[in-house]
């Protein structure tokens, strides 16, 4: 009896022992996976998107340059094809009656923006309601938060987009327009870094969303057509609409 029960205690030290090592081991393990995991979304975060081409300044050796161009990848996200052609038919056939009324300006009050006609728009109808819904549940993180009005911005074939940087006294985090009738190559330039610079293209279509960093440390503008190259290609520009929805600004 003795005898046994020495021999169970001992048993139970050593399985007490096993499943303690085993505990260390596991919490090594698990740590280590989180750490490949983070390593994982890291690359995903820098890997370069097929809509994106970064000018040869970024290959610039730098951890700073690395954490700028991270948080651009990150901020300004583009999505081919967002809504079809039958929906892109829609929301035009219910803008177009306003804006040929309207003249084609050269102007602007803050010198943004040549060669353009614009208006906002608070209510839409069928498919095309439905497409600027959808593109607003995929933008903000909360619908309630973007402003309750749609701005359209109809620019010329020979118009095009000076680099600004959206005033916050009118938007907040997050900047996400639907584009229509061409693509457009979009440049965001870093404001204080300027010889870091990246190409968006913008395809016919498609939604881009601008946020955070692309959003307040990149000045945005759209090239002209003459100088609308993406890759080393031309791309032809011709009129152009873009559907844009915004977050509410920040209170101060």
């Amino acid at each position: 009896m003795i005898i046994s029960s020495l021999n169970t205690r001992k048993i139970t030290y050593l399985v007490l022992l096993s499943i303690k090592s085993n505990k260390k081991w596991i919490s090594l393990f698990t740590a280590r996976r989180q750490s490949i995991a983070n390593e994982a979304s890291t690359e995903l975060d820098t890997k370069i998107p097929d809509y994106v081409d970064l000018s040869a300044c970024w290959d610039k050796a730098s951890e700073n340059i690395e954490h700028i161009k991270c948080g651009l990848l990150k901020g300004m996200k583009i999505v081919p094809n967002f809504i079809s052609e039958a929906e892109e038919n829609a929301l035009f056939a219910e803008i177009e009656p306003y804006m040929k009324r309207m003249r084609y300006e050269f102007d602007h009050w803050d010198d943004a923006i040549h060669g353009f006609r614009e208006t906002e728009r608070t209510e839409w109808s069928g498919i095309g309601a439905e497409a600027l819904q959808r593109a607003r549940r995929h933008s903000l993180e909360d619908v309630t938060t973007a402003l309750p009005h749609t701005h359209v911005l109809d620019l010329d074939e020979k118009g095009y987009i000076k680099p600004h940087v959206d005033a916050v006294r009118f938007c907040g985090r997050t900047v996400a327009g639907l584009c229509l009738l061409s693509p457009a190559v979009m440049r965001l330039r870093h404001s204080e870094q300027t010889d870091l610079f990246a190409d968006f293209l913008l395809s016919r279509r498609c939604l881009y969303i601008m946020k955070d960093v692309a959003r307040y440390d990149f000045t945005h503008e759209i090239l002209q057509n003459d100088l609308s190259h993406f890759k080393g290609y031309h791309v032809p520009r011709t009129r152009r609409i873009s559907l844009i929805n915004r977050s509410q600004p920040i209170s101060q």
